[in-house]
């Protein structure tokens, strides 16, 4: 079976043809405290020639709010997850990631950014069609030129639809009708399985949102699919440099269940076949955010192949929650086998769950870059509840 490589946080690329390159990108740092942190959603790496990467990346903006009331959990029973799996996503229409000059006869111009359509924009229709993937706007752009005619477009912006109106331009050198926009409609990575509902089928993953570095803003999901994915080789880190997980996974084959949401908490949806080479197989209990302790405790991820391995950690702090937050636990590497062949926390361990006296606590989702053996991790409750296992709606706030 033919599979993809992805290294460190290299994503997905496709190309349809210049006029409307297709690129995803993501910020690697962002301060969180008095450190500087890295969110570790997925593996990845190499840079294209032709575009700048599209990474998937967490943008932490600011603490969500939940109403929801603190209920007994004590007989939820899920599974814990630690597999490394392949994430590919669809975004709502075609996201505008950048503007780009067209030479025509009449000089330099961009359509796109004449027409007022600004990078984080959503093109939705083009002249009433609906525009799903990137192969619908080409023909409609042609069409469009060579009737001589402005092309309506709506736009999403925001919670806001929008419509305006662009003139497609004949490019100069090699005779086709252009936009003057970079836009793209999929991104893939690499990531770990938290935990699953064997009664709901439902499932959490990742432990932060997946966001694009060109926009800074969440990726809107059409539609999405979780593979099996085998990590290949590690790349250590260091100070200053957070390590990551080299794998691979088939985007056509291995699907094992649907994303329907990518929220500040992972991405969510359900399970359309077992998952395999857990560490645990039966159901565990929860601690919600008030039971969690400092001290020893243990994550489940993938180093090598699909096996999933249990290292050792710390609970250095946690604070008890009322209200949905996406840092709720600090965590340190205290496993000496795993210090050894990572470093600490990788990219591509974001996800990993996080066990203490026999109950699932969290799941790791950062690492500090000035120091590989210590990160981030959220409380396990929120994500249950993005998920629709327990009651309770989680409202990102952020602005």
């Amino acid at each position: 079976m033919k599979k993809t490589t992805w290294i460190g946080l290299l994503l997905l690329l496709s190309l349809l043809a210049v006029p409307f390159m297709q690129h995803i990108s993501i910020p690697d740092h962002f301060p969180a405290q008095k450190q500087s942190t890295i969110d570790i959603p997925v593996a990845g790496g190499n840079a294209s020639t032709d575009t700048a990467p599209l990474k998937l990346l967490n943008k932490l903006t600011g603490i969500p709010g939940n109403t929801a009331e603190a209920s007994d959990l004590s007989d939820l029973r899920i599974v814990p997850g630690g597999q490394s799996i392949g994430v590919q996503l669809h975004t709502l229409g075609v996201l505008v990631v950048g503007h780009h000059q067209v030479k025509s006869t009449n000089g330099m111009v961009s359509p796109g950014e004449k027409a007022n359509i600004r990078v984080g924009d959503v093109i939705l229709k083009m002249n009433g069609k609906d525009i799903k993937k990137m192969e619908d706007v080409k023909p409609i752009v042609e069409k469009a030129g060579k009737s001589d005619e402005p092309l309506e477009v709506t736009i999403k912006r925001g919670e806001k639809k929008l419509k305006t109106k662009l003139d497609p331009v004949k490019g100069s050198k090699d005779n086709e009708y252009l936009i003057g926009l970079y836009i793209r409609d999929s991104a893939a990575g690499i990531g770990t399985m938290t935990f699953y509902d064997p009664k709901t089928k439902k499932y959490g993953a990742l432990g932060h949102v997946i966001s694009d570095m060109d926009t800074q803003k969440p990726i809107e999901i059409y539609n999405g699919t979780i593979v099996r994915s085998t990590v290949t080789s590690i790349q250590k880190g260091d100070n200053g440099k957070p390590g990551e997980k080299q794998a691979t996974f088939s985007v056509k084959d291995d699907k094992i269940g649907s994303i329907t949401k990518n929220s500040p908490f992972g991405i969510f949806g359900e399970l359309n076949k077992p998952l395999k080479y857990g560490k645990y197989t039966k159901p565990m209990p929860i601690a919600q955010s008030h039971e969690v302790k400092e001290g020893p405790a243990k994550i489940l991820t993938v180093i090598e192949g699909e096996k999933v391995e249990e290292f050792d950690v710390e609970i250095v702090s946690s604070v008890p929650q009322s209200h949905p937050a996406k840092k709720g636990m600090i965590i340190q590497i205290t496993d000496p086998e795993l210090l050894r062949k990572t470093g600490g926390i990788v990219q591509g361990m974001s996800g990993s769950p996080i066990i203490q006296d026999g109950k699932i606590i969290g799941a790791v989702t950062h690492v500090f870059v000035n120091d590989p053996t210590s990160g981030y991790g959220v409380h396990i409750e929120w994500m249950l509840q993005e998920a629709g296992v327990i009651e309770g709606e989680v409202q990102d706030k952020a602005g």
